[in-house]
């Protein structure tokens, strides 16, 4: 028992984690990744996020946001290429990569806070923020927080549904001694997060109707992780939103900005044109 507890619990908690996360990965090599710019800002909280970024040094912008586990790199192809003239930003976000504080922070609001820095100096064409995965509520928090700040939002598998939550036995092991100090600090950062993320979700949801900024919506439909019926939620949640846009992708998993990035692109262009207008011809 004690060597099942010691091996097999941690083992199938990191796999069930790392798998929200967004494997199979970017593939940029990683000559190519190191050649990314990296910087870092302190947030509003005095936690420090780091981020990558490319194209030119200021607006207007994208913001990239990974889910549980997850860091800046993930998205790597998208920053190797930037749209002309659009400057693309990365974020660790509070709890991963190269960001502070260390531990977990589980608060979407906490998480919104920190790509408030990322929507200052925008100037006529606000800021498109880009969510996966968990970093799909995150954004929608930020548009409920900075709704005259930011230009529109991306969500793509995005897990905006309290009532489709679900806690892997396995989680609750994983969150308390001897098992959790068997875990890498982003697993265990993780798993705090998916565990307070039902309740979070209902503090979120009364603000979803009174968003009014574009929001392109992508999911696939054989979405393992984060079930296709979150986009039934989001499309009640956003009924009296005239802006809002919906793309299926049939058979589809989970790792849409990897195993799918033409229609990411596709997205994100959507969320660019209602935010900023047709592109220049």
């Amino acid at each position: 028992m004690a060597i099942m507890i010691k091996y097999f619990v941690p083992t199938v908690l990191a796999t069930l984690l790392a798998a929200c996360g967004g494997p199979p990965g970017p593939s940029a090599t990683g000559k190519s990744i190191a050649s990314i710019s990296r910087a870092s800002v302190t947030d509003g909280n005095g936690i420090l996020v780091s981020y990558l970024q490319s194209g030119p040094d200021g607006p207007p912008r994208i913001v990239l946001v990974h889910g549980t586990p997850g860091e800046a790199e993930g998205w790597a192809d998208y920053l190797l290429a930037p749209p002309q003239g659009t400057q693309i930003v990365a974020v660790d976000r509070p709890g991963f990569g190269k960001s502070g504080p260390g531990q977990a922070v589980t608060s979407l609001v906490a998480q919104a806070q920190a790509l408030e820095p990322f929507l200052r100096d925008a100037g006529a064409r606000k800021p498109i923020l880009v969510g996966h995965s968990l970093g799909g509520p995150i954004v929608a928090q930020a548009a409920c927080l900075y709704p005259d700040r930011i230009g529109a939002i991306v969500i793509a598998a995005g897990s905006l549904d309290p009532g489709l939550e679900e806690i892997h036995w396995a989680q609750y092991l994983g969150n308390a001694p001897p098992i959790s100090w068997l875990l890498p600090a982003m697993i265990q950062n993780a798993n705090h997060e998916l565990l307070a993320l039902e309740p979070e979700l209902e503090g979120l949801q009364p603000c979803l109707s009174r968003l009014t900024i574009p929001i392109v919506i992508i999911h696939g439909t054989k979405d393992d992780l984060v079930p296709f019926a979150n986009v039934a939620f989001m499309r009640a949640q956003f009924a009296g939103n005239p802006n809002v846009q919906v793309i299926v992708l049939e058979g589809m998993n989970h790792f849409l900005p990897w195993g799918a990035m033409a229609d990411m692109k596709r997205a994100i262009s959507a969320a660019m044109e209602a935010a900023w207008g047709p592109a220049p011809p």
